[in-house]
């Protein structure tokens, strides 16, 4: 049996991680046999971070990298498209991967309503004697990332415009059907339904969670991907 090395639910959803849910639903599309086991600290892992999956030969680090083993069983993940959809879907996956996720990422970890939650949420095994300052500087670490990263560099209104272009390319193709490339998820929905999922989770009242929330066509897409995939 596989094992998904993942970090833990958080927020209503299978995992913190949409990277770490976007595996879960390839395995599942996959038809797969394949079990969950929750870490936090990933730092011995391939790449240092989540998720991996481990399998009867070696421990397949990445999603992307994932994604390939799990087509080199058998598992096609965009039946049915053409290549011009193919096309579409990767760039809709790197905007998702690449602009959205670090979005996400800030408004968490550079929140300071949401940061305590946070804290608590994701440095649990961390005595609590020493729980504060280890995760600040973990935190201080992430936000420099983001900087170095570029969003960070951006005025608040300067971030929610560039997410709105997103946004905006994301509802024209769900205008025109169920999913971002017609009737049945694909690959594209397995990157972008996660990030827009865990915008909409985070666990206080932020402009991007109301973004998705008063959103009706963005809302029901988030809905209509977990009730299609249903996860362990």
């Amino acid at each position: 049996m596989l094992t998904l090395l993942t970090y833990p639910s958080a927020f209503g959803l299978f995992s913190a991680s949409p990277f770490c849910v976007k595996t879960a639903y390839m395995l599942q599309l996959a038809g797969q046999h394949w079990r969950r086991s929750d870490m936090v600290d990933p730092r011995r892992m391939p790449h240092s971070k989540l998720p991996v999956l481990r399998t009867p030969e070696r421990l397949v680090p990445d999603s992307d990298q994932i994604r390939d083993w799990l087509e080199l069983q058998g598992a096609d993940f965009n039946r049915g498209l053409n290549d011009v959809q193919k096309g579409q879907s990767r760039a809709l996956i790197r905007m998702a991967e690449e602009h959205l996720y670090f979005q996400i990422v800030l408004d968490r970890w550079g929140n300071d309503e949401v940061w305590p939650i946070l804290r608590e949420t994701f440095f649990y095994e961390i005595p609590r004697i020493v729980r504060r300052p280890i995760s600040n500087s973990i935190r201080q670490s992430v936000l420099k990332g983001l900087r170095s990263q570029g969003i960070a560099r951006f005025s608040k209104a300067e971030r929610l415009a560039r997410l709105e272009h997103d946004l905006e390319a994301i509802s024209a193709f769900l205008w025109q059907s169920a999913y971002l490339m017609g009737d049945n998820p694909t690959s594209a929905d397995l990157s972008v339904g996660p990030m827009l999922a865990a915008m909409r989770a985070t666990p206080v009242d932020t402009p991007l969670t109301r973004r998705i929330k008063q959103d009706t066509l963005l809302n029901s897409y988030v809905d209509r991907m977990e009730q299609a995939i249903p996860l362990p």
